[in-house]
């Protein structure tokens, strides 16, 4: 039987005043739970956001080295090996020859560690004051590059002298130049290279490229050459004296936000494990 309007019951008033008391109840305990988180998390202070934000930004420290270009390979080891014994601490590398880098570093490039191939460059960045003082870390010495198999039979540094021979050297003013000029003139030597590059990494690369019979360049770059499979090495077979290399912490480095991580970077490089990676590169002992 169908009920009168009238007569039926009243449950929409009820029914939205039950809903409503529901609603109520629920945001109130929400703003109760709001109210307490606040309460025991206290928002920071614009003091205390702008310290959070610097230990956030000096967490991760990027370290410049200048290095010659003779380090690249165990350099880049060590760069691997030391970023792993620092987390935080990423190394950036900038290989060139020895002099370049100096006269860089005396034209305002930033860098906080020098290492160079000889002691004559970095004692000129020492006389302007660039670098306070350096450590001794590895020793080189020079040899004869030539292509794989050694096609014109060179047997030695005198066979240089011999004017139909594409040689190359490194230029006089970068380390490997400076020793191959210093020894070769001491054995009575005289060459006439048909280039004379920048750096010793170019140097054997005129010769693994193709464009060069020979180069005089370091037993660690002939190392590379033959384990690449792109030349063969010929000892100089006279007298040298092995090139020693120094490195040290720049005056700028040592006032940078990346001071302390240079001075364990020159720890690493001249402690057991920076060693040991040398060594395996060919590399001597200070």
């Amino acid at each position: 039987m169908t009920v009168p309007r009238a007569d039926r019951p009243a449950v929409g008033p009820s029914r939205h005043w039950r809903v409503s008391a529901t609603a109520r109840l629920l945001v109130t305990a929400i703003m109760a739970i709001v109210g307490l988180s606040a309460c025991g998390s206290p928002a920071p202070s614009a003091g205390q956001a702008a310290s959070g934000a610097g230990q956030s930004s000096t967490s991760a420290t990027t370290l410049t080295v200048f290095a010659a270009a003779s380090l690249a390979g165990p350099f880049d080891q060590i760069a691997t090996a030391f970023s792993a014994a620092h987390p935080g601490v990423t190394v950036r590398y900038s290989y060139g020859g020895s002099s370049d880098l100096v006269s860089q570093l005396a034209a305002g490039a930033p860098a906080d560690v020098l290492a160079t191939a000889d002691e004559r460059t970095m004692q000129q960045a020492k006389d302007q004051g660039l670098v306070p003082q350096s450590t001794l870390f590895a020793t080189n010495q020079l040899a004869i590059l030539v292509a794989k198999g050694n096609p014109l039979g060179i047997v030695g540094a005198r066979d240089l002298s011999h004017p139909a021979l594409k040689l190359v050297t490194c230029a006089p003013q970068v380390p490997c130049g400076a020793a191959t000029d210093r020894t070769l003139k001491a054995a009575g030597i005289s060459v006439s290279p048909v280039s004379e590059e920048a750096n010793v990494t170019d140097t054997a690369g005129k010769v693994t490229s193709g464009q060069a019979d020979a180069a005089v360049v370091y037993t660690t770059d002939v190392a590379k050459a033959e384990a690449a499979g792109k030349g063969t090495g010929i000892p100089l077979g006279i007298d040298q004296t092995p090139n020693r290399y120094p490195l040290g912490v720049t005056t700028s480095g040592a006032k940078g936000s990346a001071a302390a991580a240079a001075q364990d970077y020159v720890a690493y490089v001249t402690g057991p494990d920076g060693q040991a990676i040398l060594a395996r590169a060919g590399f001597g002992r200070p």
